[in-house]
This record gives C-alpha cells, structure tokens and sequence, in this order.
C-alpha cells in the first residue's frame, strides 16, 4: 500500500475551534501498527472534548473509535499484514507508576488516549502500539466502531459483577447502555428493565432485544411512569445503572436500589455535575455506588460478542457523516436525532 506524505484530518487548535487541515502522516514507532481509516464512532464523550472537557488535552485531533486497515507497520511488529481489518484500543498506559505496578492500569497516572489527548481517528490514518490492535472479521466498517463502547460495557460487566438471577434497571438506552444491557443479560442478569425516553432509542432497544421490559418515558412528564415502576417493584433492583449522564436521574436513581443492592454512576457528567444522596441510606441499606471509567484490555471481549453476532448492533449507529460535515455531526449528536454517529472515509 503506497503511502502518502500528508493527510486530511479534524484538528482542534482549542475547544469549540476546529478546522480541516492537511498534516503529516503520524509518525509509526518501532512498534506500531499505521491505521488507514474507514470509519470512526462520534459518542458524547466528543461533544465533552468538543467544549473542552473531560480529560482532553488541546491541540487535539479527536476520534477514538477507529475501525480501518493496517497500512503499514514498525520494524518490530509481527502478526499483521497490510489491508487486514483492524480496530484499535486508544488507550496508552505507562506501566511504571503507582497504580499501574499495582496491576490498577486503567488508574495510569499517566494515562493518554488517542482522541482525548493523543492524535485520534478523525484523520485518514492513525498509529497505534500493535499491542492495541486486533483483527476483526464479520462487523461491517461502521457497526465494528461500537467495539470501542462495547469494551468499556465489557469493563462496566466486570466492575457490576453481577450474582447469577439479579435483577437490573438501566436508566437510558444509548449505545453503550443497549451493550451492557446484552452482556448482562448473558451474564447473570435474570431480568433487565430498560426506562429510556419515548422514541428512537427505547424503540431500538426493543428491537435489539436488549431487556426484557421496556418503560417508555413521556418526554413532558416522565413522573408517572417512574411511579408506576416504583410500584412494580417494590422491593427495587439489584442493579441500577444510571446512563443518561444527567444528575437529576442520577440523584434520583438511589431510590430504585434494592437493600444490599449496587449503583452504577455509568454516564459522562459535565466536570461541574454534583450529587447528594443521604449518607444515613447508604449506610443502613448497604448499598454499593460504583463507577465504570473507559476500559483496559477488554477488546478481546467485545470483539468476541459483537462479532460473533451474540450481542446485537445493528441499527444502534444510525447517522454517518464526511469528515468535512463535522457540525452537522455534532448537531445530530445535540439534537439527539442521531442515536450514534460515526465518521466515514472512502
């Protein structure tokens, strides 16, 4: 595969100013692998990037959901060919400091993420350590960017550990929710009630088979329906996993827990979000609140899910965009029309 010298890509210079410039290809190391883009997931952690948030370090290409082709590949590197279906994990991690000598990798002091705050996907090429790099066979370019997310479901699955019969409530359906609904349903959740808006999601959850009830909230007034699965399950749920990334539903999401049960604070809050929950609750029901950051060495894990078909995506990204149609992207990504979107190169 014949290389050339510059390349196309999404560059942020600081938040909420970006522009489509022409860059050097990446440079590859001794160990990595050269990514020619095909596609690359668009999820709300890009609209946190976008306003300069989350960990994002600027200037920033960004795009950390890469499916492509391997273009080349670093004078260390074995067991890839060029034109191979790859998809890679953004995570760098250093290996040497406190938490990571204590086997807590995804705690890195020093933790880099292509697309956050390393070079990321919304480029027509990209390197990443071959370490991070894996093959994929059935999911077609677009559907195989949900492997990023479905790593950290995967994560998410480890961090819950759920006991074989529990019962769950997850507070959303986006796409990232719809896979770890899957995975626990296929990992000891014996009954998984998805509550989601009325609409494009909670109707795609249905036709993922991604629970086994589904509560439809009313856009205007969602407080009769909460009601009515308070009195459905009285005794609440084992799990309760709030998706949304809104405080509201997550200060409210306590009172769905079960006594002895486990709180999991799953979506992406804006860095000044704040929460208060009784401590004398906490306390006296034992309830467990955790929290699922990214992922480490989980690829492995959804690719085996996802592309074996055992976990569903089809129709979860339902908007794709040119790189150079970035704000309307990011607008479907606002105006929620778009449940994911990806980014596509020819």
């Amino acid at each position: 595969m014949s290389l050339p010298s510059k390349m196309k890509a999404l560059l942020y210079e600081e938040p909420k100013k970006h522009k489509i410039v022409e860059v050097d290809l990446p440079t590859v190391r001794d160990n990595d692998v050269l990514i020619k883009v095909k596609a690359c997931g668009v999820c709300g952690t890009d609209l946190h990037i976008h306003d300069g948030e989350f960990i994002a370090r600027f200037p920033l290409i960004p795009g950390h959901e890469v499916v492509g082709v391997v273009a080349a590949v670093g004078k260390s590197v074995k067991g890839f060919k060029v034109g191979e279906r790859v998809v890679a994990d953004n995570s760098e991690l250093c290996g040497e400091c406190f938490y990571c000598r204590r086997g807590e990798v995804l705690l890195c002091e020093h933790f880099e993420a292509h697309g956050v705050t390393l070079p990321g996907a919304f480029a027509e090429y990209c390197a990443y350590p071959a370490g991070k790099v894996f093959t994929i066979e059935n999911l077609s370019d677009v559907e195989a960017t949900l492997l990023e997310p479905a790593s950290c479901a995967a994560h998410g699955l480890d961090k819950i550990a759920p006991k074989q019969g529990s019962s769950v409530l997850l507070l959303g359906a986006g796409p990232t929710g719809l896979v770890l609904a899957q995975l626990l349903k296929l990992n000891g959740g014996a009954h998984v009630t998805i509550a989601a808006p009325e609409g494009l999601k909670i109707d795609l959850a249905k036709s993922l088979e991604a629970g086994d009830t589904y509560v439809p909230l009313s856009r205007k007034d969602s407080k009769p329906q909460f009601e009515q699965l308070k009195k459905d399950n009285p005794y609440g749920f084992d799990i309760v996993i709030e998706a949304t990334g809104s405080v509201k539903i997550l200060e409210d999401a306590i009172n769905y827990v079960r006594r002895g049960g486990k709180l999991v604070v799953y979506g992406v809050y804006s860095n000044e979000a704040r929460v208060s929950w009784p401590p004398s609750k906490i306390f006296g029901d034992e309830i467990t609140i955790l929290g699922s950051f990214s992922e480490t060495y989980k690829f492995p894990n959804a690719i085996s899910y996802l592309d074996s078909g055992k976990v569903k995506v089809k129709g979860i990204v339902n908007k794709t965009f040119k790189l150079e149609q970035w704000e309307e992207c990011l607008e479907s990504m606002r105006n929620k029309s778009a449940i994911k979107a990806a980014i596509v190169f020819d």
